[in-house]
């Protein structure tokens, strides 16, 4: 059996695919660890009883967060393929949010973060989904990324917003009676 630890990591380094190593802290670290954080949070949101087409899509967003980590941490000249994500998964979060907007009434004032435990979590997620954006914009400015990440991290954030509506409009429903 393969041990998790190898203590290469021991010396604040640690190794990207294709065998580079880098400081832990180097912004492509700092971009990668972000989405990383931000997928654990949607898979603390899915632990909870959303309904399930919030479940479906935040499964596959953790799946394209996946993806997009595994690109960030395949530097270019690396000699591998790097996939990633593209305007199809951009263009579909902006389709999920116009579906789950469809179902709600008309957004009229700034609402504060909160509601049921899934839906405040999901406020967290836009928050966390905020810092990634950050992380993936400094790692820009030094390296070439794929743009249509910056694209989705943004979308992604406010798709979490309008999940987190939904979300806690489905539960006050169930609570009420409704």
């Amino acid at each position: 059996m393969t041990r998790i630890y190898t203590r290469t990591g021991d010396d604040g380094t640690t190794g990207l695919i294709g065998g580079k190593r880098v400081p832990k802290d180097s912004p492509r670290i700092e971009a990668c660890g972000s989405l990383d954080e931000l997928s654990a949070l949607l898979g603390v949101v899915r632990s909870h009883a959303v309904p399930e087409e919030v479940d479906a899509v935040l499964r596959l967003v953790q799946e394209h967060l996946f993806a997009m980590g595994s690109e960030l941490a395949t530097p270019e000249g690396a000699g591998l393929k790097r996939e990633g994500i593209g305007e199809s998964q951009v263009r579909m979060l902006e389709n999920e949010m116009d579906a789950f907007e469809g179902r709600m009434p008309q957004l009229k004032k700034f609402i504060l973060p909160g509601g049921g435990a899934a839906g405040a979590e999901l406020h967290v997620a836009r928050a966390v989904a905020r810092r990634a954006e950050r992380h993936c914009v400094t790692l820009s400015r030094l390296e070439k990324i794929n743009p249509q990440i910056l694209c989705y991290i943004n979308r992604l954030s406010d798709l979490c917003f309008v999940l987190a509506r939904y979300v806690n409009q489905e539960q006050s429903a169930v609570v009420s009676g409704t």
